[in-house]
């Protein structure tokens, strides 16, 4: 019995189709073959005389002092943040023309606060003849005592600021760097 010639066409073309799809599969299952060999070398390299639970356990065990060396460092972590907010690193200085006769925007008010908004406002006031500078304490971004408009505006800048922010405030006086 003779197969017609589009018959035998059709068989010919499955048949390669099928050799093609398990080149396929084949190529796959070396590929993952591949993979699991490179896993099971890192796994086995810790491994002598076949003791794959041993290595299981050894892997285990520097598991667990990882997770006690990371639980150390949050505690670290979180102590260096409470210390990192009582420093002072907010920073902002308005130079300006104390007197009318002045030019050159001598005279200046620095502020230097901490998170909570506790520093110190330093100012020097500079004259022809002479020149003064002031310190006074600041509390939650508050003083005691009077403050210069400029102190105000050094202080507003340094509280609002956060650090390494350079402020692009285009209203009045502005501080410098």
């Amino acid at each position: 019995m003779l197969l017609d010639a589009d018959v035998t066409q059709y068989v010919a073309i499955a048949g390669a189709a099928l050799g093609l799809a398990g080149l396929g599969v084949g190529a796959g299952a070396g590929w993952r073959l591949r993979r699991l060999r490179r896993a099971y070398a890192g796994v086995a390299r810790d491994v002598s005389a076949g003791d794959l639970l041993g290595a299981v356990s050894r892997t285990s065990d520097d598991v667990g002092s990882l997770r006690g060396e990371v639980a150390g460092m949050r505690v670290e972590l979180s102590a260096a943040r409470e210390d990192l907010a009582d420093a002072i690193r907010h920073v902002a200085v308005v130079r300006y023309d104390a007197f009318d006769d002045m030019g050159g925007r001598l005279s200046f008010s620095a502020a230097m606060l901490d998170d909570s908004g506790d520093g110190l406002v330093f100012t020097s006031i500079h004259a022809r003849s002479e020149t003064r500078s002031y310190a006074k304490g600041i509390k939650a971004a508050r003083c005691e005592l009077p403050l210069s408009p400029e102190e105000e505006q050094a202080i507003g800048y340094a509280y609002r600021a956060t650090p390494g922010q350079r402020g692009a405030r285009r209203a009045g006086k502005q501080p410098s760097a």
